[in-house]
Parts: C-alpha cells; structure tokens; sequence
C-alpha cells in the first residue's frame, strides 16, 4: 500500500466532509485525488495520474486528459481508469496499453453521485447537461487556478457515449470561462468516442445495421425503424422525458427479436445476467446500464470478481478519505433518473459552436459498436453546419497501423482531418474502444494530444 501524503487540511464532521476542497496523494507525487465541493452539499471526486514519461522540456508541453465516463452514472475513476486507460487494471496489475504513456491522466466521476461522488440531499442531482458542465468547471476552477503546475499542462477532455455530451457542454463552459478570466489553463481540445451527442440518428441506425448483419430480419428491421419515427417526434416536440421511455423501449425490442444482441458489440450476444424484459420499461433501461459494466468486466477478467467489489474495497481502503456513508455507485441510479429529460437531447449545436470558436473536435468510433453505431455518428456529423463540412467530406481517409511495418500489418483505423474536425473510424472496436482495440487507440491519444511521446 503505497504511504500517503496529505496536501490539504481535512476537516471533517462525523458523517459527511464540511471543506470545499480535500485531497491526499502518494508520497512521491504521483498520484492525487480529492474532492471539491462544486455546491454545497455536491461533492466531485477526481483522481490525477501523473505519467512517468512526463518531461516538461522541448518544445512541446506535456498533456493532461481529463476522462469522462457515459451512462449517465457511470464511473469513470473506476471504469474508465481500472477497465480501459488507467496505469493499473481491475485485478491492480499494470496496463501496457495504459494512456499514463503519452497524458497524464484525470478522471472524475461525474457528475455528482456518480461512483464516489455524492450528494447530501437528493434534490442537489443535476438535471441537465448544462448544469453538470458547470459543476465541472468549478472543479477545474479550483483545481487549476492558482496552480502554475497544473496550468502548463494542456487539457484535453476525452469522453466516452453520454460523457460526449459532457464533453461538448463543458468544452463550451471552459473555452468561456478562460476567455472571461474566470480559469486558468491551456485548453487543447475536445475528443469524443462512440458519442451519444444525436440519439435520434442512433435509433434510426439500429434497425438496417442490425439487418445487414442478420440480426434483426425484414420485419423487425421496419418495427424499428417505426419505433425511431416515434422517437423522432417525441424529440422534435421536446418530449425527452417521453422519448428517453421510448428509447428503452426500443432497445428491449431490439433485444427480443435480435435473441438478446450485445448492444456495445454486434457481433456478440450480450453477457448481462436474464432480465424479464416483458415486466416495465424501467427493465430495458436497467439491462443496458448493467451491460455497461458487464461487458468490461468479462475483457478484464477481475480475480475481485466485479467492479463494486474492488472500488467499494481495496481502492476505498487506499484513497481513505470517503465518507463512511458514501459506497461506490451508490447513487449512480439516480443520476441517470434525474438526467432523463436531457438524455435524449441532441448536442449536434454545441459541436458547432466548439468548431467555430476553433477548438479541435476529435470524433473516433469503434466498427462494431451498436448503441452509438458509426451510421449514426456519420449521419450526425453531416448535420453539422460548420462551414470545414464540405471540404471535410471531400477528402480522401488515410489508413492507419500500428506498427511503421505498414505492408506486414492488417489495417487498424482510418483517419479524415481538415482544419480543427477530425474523425477516427477504429476497425474490431466495440463501443468500449481502448479495450477492444488498445495498440491503435494509444497511438490515437497521443496523436490528438500531440504528445512529446508520441513516438
């Protein structure tokens, strides 16, 4: 167990931390995590990695990536870190793959009540996008102003399915608060990864991807696309909270007449535990949030058994500072509950903006991945009305390795860029694309970050 150093004074009540920002870390600078109190009586959990390959000379500064996870809810200090880019894996063995290689590495579980963040009266939950873009910019707010260290470091925000439209709110949230003075940092750019940023033209994919590739036949191909109008109506009429029910609606379709397709890889079937999907709607939703974590479990093959297991033990016992009435994901529940009304709002505006201020946007998405389904990310992107789009489309994609042996190696990806857009297309990838595919992502991050390690 590594020795611990305390950063801050830590001033705790009985129950529940009273300070507005705690943090410990190792002794030898590593590793810090803490949290801050982003409202009163909404607290964020973060976790820094500091990357051994860090150098702070030549040219070109070290990055940091900031990593939000999906769901909503879904915990990024513990999947995030632990199943897909973090120095250790879930059985606390090292990663090869890990990103700490090219970043440094920042999760958080956002937004509060997510894995070890928490709220202390339930009516503190965010309710919207917007609201947890900044709750984060507070966090960055009092994590980077103030700290010359830190704010040499370039950020990048790097999200995965929900978390993109994290990313694109808080992209916005960050780009206009350092323009107003109000934070301190180098902001290098947004990344967003198999994104739910347009639901509509996800549903719309499901039903002729799942055709073409036999799962789904004729008939059930045109129930789901009428089930997708439906959606699409609901959306245009600012029903969310309605289309988020239709939504899972759809999806436990899907699952019924597809024989209980893997909706993170369609060309498996799914590893969650049986749920009666006849019972609620409330029964899909719980599938698809249970596969999440499901699905990452059985690539890392956890000796701990799952991932509630290993955070709620030995990482509670190492980062001894959370609440003793505070488990890991004891709240994650509610968190998507609370978002519903926001879950099916499209994010395609906030690209726009992100692009037109100049910000690089980075979209990458695995092949095989159905819930945020390449067809549906391409449909999306052609939406954009940013004034690069016809010129973006116009370009030929450039092939990508792993190795610089290119004639002895299958093809990994393919990559389109012009100006500040650009798009990874991750061949064998499901929805979780550093697991599935890590030697090709961990050349992608170092290339978006440019990275001084890149090589």
């Amino acid at each position: 167990m590594a020795k611990f150093l305390l950063l801050f004074v830590l001033l705790c009540a009985a129950v529940h931390f009273t300070v507005v920002v705690a943090a410990y870390g190792t002794a030898d600078g590593s590793e810090q995590w803490g949290y801050v109190q982003v409202r009163p009586k909404a607290h964020l959990f973060w976790w820094l990695y500091r990357s051994p390959q860090r150098t702070d000379a030549g040219p070109t500064p070290w990055p940091t990536v900031l990593w939000l996870q999906g769901g909503p809810g879904a915990s990024g200090v513990a999947i995030g870190n632990f199943e897909e880019v973090g120095p250790l894996d879930a059985n606390l063995k090292p990663r090869k793959s890990t990103w700490l290689q090219k970043a440094d590495l920042l999760f958080v579980d956002n937004p509060v009540g997510t894995g070890f963040s928490y709220v202390q009266d339930e009516s503190l939950f965010v309710k919207t996008d917007l609201e947890a873009a900044t709750d984060l910019t507070t966090l960055l707010k009092k994590l980077y102003n103030g700290n010359a260290t830190w704010q040499k470091s370039p950020l990048f925000v790097v999200a995965e399915s929900y978390g993109r439209k994290f990313a694109v709110t808080v992209g916005l949230a960050i780009f206009k608060a350092i323009k107003a003075g109000e934070l301190k940092l180098k902001f290098g750019g947004v990344a967003l990864g198999d994104s739910w940023i347009s639901p509509e033209d996800y549903v719309f994919s499901w039903g002729p991807l799942l055709k073409d590739v036999s799962r789904l036949d004729e008939k059930s191909a045109d129930e789901s696309n009428n089930m997708a109008e439906k959606i699409k109506q609901l959306i245009a009429n600012g029903k969310y909270s309605d289309a988020t029910d239709a939504w899972s609606s759809l999806e436990g379709y899907i699952i019924s007449k597809s024989n209980d397709v893997d909706f993170y890889n369609f060309l498996l079937d799914s590893a969650s535990d049986p749920v009666s999907l006849a019972s609620t709607k409330e029964a899909a939703r719980k599938l698809v949030m249970k596969t999440y974590t499901t699905y990452l479990s059985s690539k890392a093959s956890s000796s701990d058994g799952d991932i509630s297991t290993l955070m709620n033990g030995p990482i509670r016992n190492k980062l001894k500072i959370i609440p003793r009435n505070v488990s890991w994901g004891e709240q994650s529940g509610l968190v998507f509950s609370y978002l519903s009304n926001d879950f099916m709002k499209p994010r395609i505006i906030e690209v726009d903006e992100l692009l037109s201020l100049g910000v690089n946007v980075t979209v990458y998405n695995g092949q095989v991945d159905l819930i945020c389904a390449t067809k549906g990310t391409e449909a999306w992107v052609q939406k954009l009305k940013w004034d690069g789009l016809k010129s973006f489309n116009n370009i030929d994609r450039t092939p990508l390795y792993c190795s610089s042996s290119e004639e002895a190696e299958a093809t990994k990806g393919f990559l389109k860029s012009y100006k500040n857009l650009h798009f990874y297309w991750i061949l064998g990838a499901g929805h979780f694309v550093p697991v599935d595919q890590p030697c090709i992502s961990l050349k992608m991050i170092a290339d978006i970050t440019n990275s001084p390690a890149a090589s």
